[in-house]
């Protein structure tokens, strides 16, 4: 067996384990300080709206010499100021450019086309214009936001009634922590937002939404009929919860960044592909703050709020006075032990000490008393 399997076997029998319950406002601190990061990015810098929202217009162009950088200054002097995105479709220097520019109109529209083509040194028919209006972006936003109202309120619906209200709560405060950690890390990147994004966000809510179901799942099974036993509290059943599945989490995590980590490190930032930034950058910062959500905020949410029962406070007091009873008795067996052995060891020194000396006195007495024969 590898030596991650074996760690990952001691920790499904509870041999091993870490206290992720007893150190949880550590995380809850740590999650509100990248929270307040990605919070205030977002209000500084804001989000870089594609025109899919913002509306605006594309410009596909013949393949050209010119770079991508020279490209993007000149459709945004020929947009009079407008915010230009240059990507170099294909391989090689002397590709199709895709040149796309937010808040452009219809009248806009062809003069900077003319203007685009004198520049590139291509023919204006050429420049094939394709125009988005902001009323479609807007109906794209508006149906993101229903989804994701949709897909929270589902959520909810079935935790609660698999589960319980409690961890219910605590997996929606996990999904609007990876939301709000993903939003923010786009704003601070300044990657643009798109439909593609949109649908990377609704993923990581099931990424993250799965971790979290088996840690409480393993939770649900391990606090069954808890308060009929003595040895555990509900904490410390959710902390055995936890380690329990905790290298399967890492497995299944590992095993779907990877490929994300391709498609983000390799296909758009060695290849250019910058279309698969969209969702590969949504995906593989949803699913770490989805595995690290399900272990660090939702799970100890959970045991916070659960231990605040009545039952679960009894539970807690029972099982404080069974282990002080423990110890009290182990420190009743452990004095009397302790004489006894300090009495063995006295007996033990005195007899190396006195019966030495007791010897040849004995046997001096023996000789210089008269026998009563020579009398």
């Amino acid at each position: 067996m590898s030596k991650l399997g074996n760690i990952g076997a001691r920790l499904y029998r509870g041999e091993v384990g870490y206290d992720f319950i007893g150190k949880r406002k550590i995380w809850y601190g740590l999650s509100i300080l990248i929270t307040i990061t990605a919070i205030v990015g977002l209000a500084v810098r804001g989000l870089n709206m594609g025109i899919e929202f913002s509306g605006g217009a594309v410009f596909t162009t013949p393949k050209t010499s010119v770079s991508a950088s020279q490209a993007q200054h000149q459709a945004e002097s020929a947009a009079g100021g407008h915010q230009a995105t240059v990507q170099k479709l294909g391989g090689g220097s002397g590709g199709p450019l895709r040149i796309q520019i937010s808040g452009l109109d219809t009248k806009q529209a062809l003069p900077v086309q003319e203007e685009l083509a004198k520049d590139l040194n291509v023919q204006v028919k050429d420049v094939n214009t394709q125009l988005v209006g902001p009323s479609w972006g807007e109906e794209i936003a508006n149906k993101a936001w229903l989804g994701l109202g949709i897909f929270m309120v589902l959520v909810v619906l079935y935790l609660a009634i698999a589960f319980e209200w409690r961890m219910a709560l605590a997996a929606l405060v996990a999904l609007i922590h990876d939301l709000t950690i993903t939003v923010g890390v786009y704003a601070l990147v300044g990657f643009e937002v798109t439909p593609g994004t949109v649908i990377g966000l609704l993923t990581i809510l099931g990424y993250s939404l799965y971790d979290t179901v088996v840690v409480f799942d393993s939770l649900k099974e391990a606090s069954k009929d808890i308060t009929k036993q003595t040895r555990f509290t509900y904490s410390e059943i959710a902390n055995r919860s936890i380690n329990s599945t905790l290298v399967r989490s890492i497995n299944t995590t590992v095993v779907a960044l990877l490929p994300v980590a391709g498609l983000l490190f390799v296909g758009g930032g060695v290849l250019g592909a910058g279309m698969l930034n969209d969702i590969s950058l949504a995906l593989f910062v949803g699913l770490a703050a989805g595995a690290y959500s399900s272990i660090f905020i939702a799970t100890p949410l959970v045991a916070e709020l659960k231990s605040r029962e009545p039952q679960m406070k009894a539970l807690t007091k029972r099982v404080q006075a069974k282990r002080a009873a423990a110890a009290a008795k182990e420190a009743d067996q452990e004095g009397p032990r302790a004489d006894a052995e300090d009495a063995d060891a006295e007996d033990a020194d005195g007899a190396a000490v006195v019966g030495p000396r007791q010897q040849p006195a004995s046997r001096n007495r023996g000789r210089g008393r008269p026998s009563g024969k020579r009398r």
